[in-house]
């Protein structure tokens, strides 16, 4: 019972109760059959009431209230254009018919230590392709999804955001042509503007350095580089 008060009460802290349900349901956990009310510590604490006890330990370590979940975390072996870097790792989210664009914003952000993640790209031909995405979602520091025509309907970049939103991970909505939709619907979007993709990618830097789930790390990236 302690263990669900720790959970309720960080839950309550950290989000709004539509992201909770995004938390939960990134998490396989069932919260359709339960009714807001008035608190969202107590909400939650009924939802995981009737939760396993590997699904509660799940959503424990994930927030990291048992001082493991950075350990197994840092314990993942990075994707392979990862793993020689110490830049700031950003997720970039996109479907594959725009894998261009997502490209293009990769090679405007290394400019500022921010090393993109573009899944039709950064894929070695000799390694299972969905296990190099899961390491990568794993090990991110930040996602971006870029929500060109067609984002909203694809399985892959939903559960995409879904797994940051369970990580608590800042997700950043890039609007091209498509509103953001479920649970990032309700923040506001990135928009295009006509402007170039390394405007774009100065914009998404000053986002990173002003979010505290981001900010650390992406000076901590900086810094590394002029230690060079």
């Amino acid at each position: 019972m302690d263990l669900l008060e720790k959970i309720g009460s960080e839950l309550q802290r950290r989000y709004t109760f539509s992201d909770i349900d995004g938390f939960f349901g990134a998490l396989n956990i069932q919260t359709s059959d339960f009714e807001y009310g008035n608190s969202k510590r107590v909400y939650a604490k009924d939802v995981l009431k009737y939760a396993s006890e590997s699904d509660v330990i799940k959503v424990a370590n994930e927030l990291d209230l048992l001082g493991v979940s950075s350990a197994r975390t840092a314990a993942v072996q990075p994707p392979k254009n990862w793993q020689d870097t110490k830049d700031f790792r950003l997720f970039i989210s996109h479907i594959s018919k725009d894998k261009l664009i997502a490209t293009r914003l990769k090679d405007a952000l290394a400019k500022y230590d921010i090393a993109g993640f573009v899944a039709h790209e950064d894929i070695h031909p000799t390694l299972p392709w969905q296990d190099e995405i899961e390491r990568a979602l794993q090990t991110m520091d930040g996602l971006i999804a870029v929500h060109t025509v067609g984002f909203s309907t694809s399985i892959w970049t939903q559960q995409e955001i879904g797994y940051a939103l369970g990580r608590g991970t800042m997700v950043i909505s890039f609007k091209m042509g498509e509103d953001p939709t479920g649970f990032i619907g309700k923040h506001q979007a990135l928009p295009r503007r006509n402007r170039t993709a390394e405007q774009i990618a100065e914009e998404i830097d000053k986002l990173l350095a002003g979010d505290p789930r981001t900010a650390d790390r992406l000076k901590e990236a900086k810094d590394s580089a002029w230690t060079f």
